[in-house]
């Protein structure tokens, strides 16, 4: 028994759906394929930022990708929501990035210039300013940099949207399905096994299975060198004067969600395929949170959970053809900023298959810098 395909998609997180929607538009037949069910691991789990300035540092390659992903949102996420019925919980919060104490201002004022150099609308706040706009911030705020358009989302619910508007343009979703083998001629892969006993044959194949992608290092020859990040967060509930904007300093950031929580996170932590939630990491966040919101000290604790991230060494996806291979292209390695990315990465992994040419945005991505 088996399906044919012209392209297989080995993940059902952000990035394989982001992709199957991006490559269903192109008339290509695709089949997703996922060990567990759509947005199980860190797609599910995320945050759910649309917030990319704490990742921009510089001008350069991952500036320019992060920034054209990002800026795709506000028109992509109408068309998803309206052919897959699902909504996103897309909401234009604008954030606060905080500063303590003069050293830490001076930085973040460093930060806003570069920021603005890359044609960010920006303001400037003192303390004084930012409490009047968030009173739930802390008196030990001297200052904050507002950015009005930095957003958030429901992440499974957007991965989700993605899946459907992938369904609806004919895509096929294959859950709870553990790939066990691939086919090989040559320099092509031609298909895969699946633990079922179902053969899927494919002209391609993405590799997008996130903090399980090494495990493909030893079918394809090469090291794949991505670990897991485990990500612990929280959930409060709002107070009677809620939230309303996007806050971050002092190691945590917290974001208004539209079921009246606050999601407090998170922690970075290279523990492996380890998914406990500990004691040690929620009495940190917690105490970062009432650092920067003091007022928080009497919400309730509504849920609390853990995720793993694909990890890659230097922070950045990694994306492209898989070398001494025809036909298989990596997706993967996009660490906390899956869903930032996500649009940009289907789009131009999409414009990989169909063209054979890597797209300029993607070109300094990819894996051959670890190789």
């Amino acid at each position: 028994m088996g399906q044919t395909t012209d392209v297989a998609i080995v993940g059902a997180g952000v990035i394989g759906c982001a992709i199957a929607y991006h490559l269903c538009q192109t008339g290509a037949r695709v089949i997703v394929l996922d060990r567990a069910e759509i947005a199980a691991e860190a797609s599910g789990a995320a945050a759910g930022l649309l917030s990319p300035l704490g990742n921009l540092h510089r001008p350069g390659a991952f500036t320019d990708f992060a920034m054209a992903s990002w800026s795709r949102y506000s028109e992509l996420i109408p068309t998803l929501e309206e052919a897959s019925g699902v909504q996103v919980g897309y909401a234009r919060l604008g954030s606060l990035r905080t500063a303590s104490g003069a050293e830490e201002v001076e930085k973040l004022r460093q930060r806003m210039n570069t920021w603005q150099a890359m044609g960010w609308q920006l303001s400037w706040l003192t303390g004084e300013e930012a409490r009047e706009r968030e009173p739930l911030l802390s008196p030990d705020v001297d200052a904050a940099v507002h950015a009005p358009l930095e957003s958030s989302i429901l992440s499974p619910n957007l991965t989700r949207a993605y899946a459907g508007a992938s369904r609806a343009l004919g895509a096929t979703f294959i859950e709870h399905t553990q790939v066990t083998a691939i086919q090989v001629e040559h320099s092509r892969l031609q298909g895969v096994y699946t633990a079922s006993g179902e053969t899927i044959s494919c002209q391609h194949l993405v590799l997008a299975a996130g903090a399980w992608s090494a495990d493909w290092s030893e079918w394809l020859g090469f090291s794949i060198p991505i670990a897991p990040v485990r990500g612990q967060m929280l959930s409060l509930r709002q107070p009677a004067s809620p939230l309303r904007s996007i806050l971050g300093g002092n190691s945590i950031y917290l974001i208004p969600k539209p079921d009246n929580t606050i999601y407090a996170g998170a922690t970075h932590e290279h523990v492996g395929f380890d998914k406990r939630v500990t004691a040690e990491a929620m009495a940190k966040i917690l105490s970062n949170t009432l650092h920067l919101a003091p007022d928080l000290g009497n919400a309730s604790i509504v849920n609390f959970w853990a995720g793993l991230r694909p990890g890659s060494p230097d922070g950045y996806p990694i994306l492209g053809k898989a070398p001494g291979w025809e036909n298989v292209i990596l997706a993967t390695g996009h660490t906390s900023m899956g869903f930032e990315l996500s649009a940009v990465t289907g789009q131009t992994i999409a414009e990989l298959i169909t063209t054979g040419r890597t797209p300029e945005l993607i070109q300094s991505f990819g894996i051959e810098r670890f190789l």
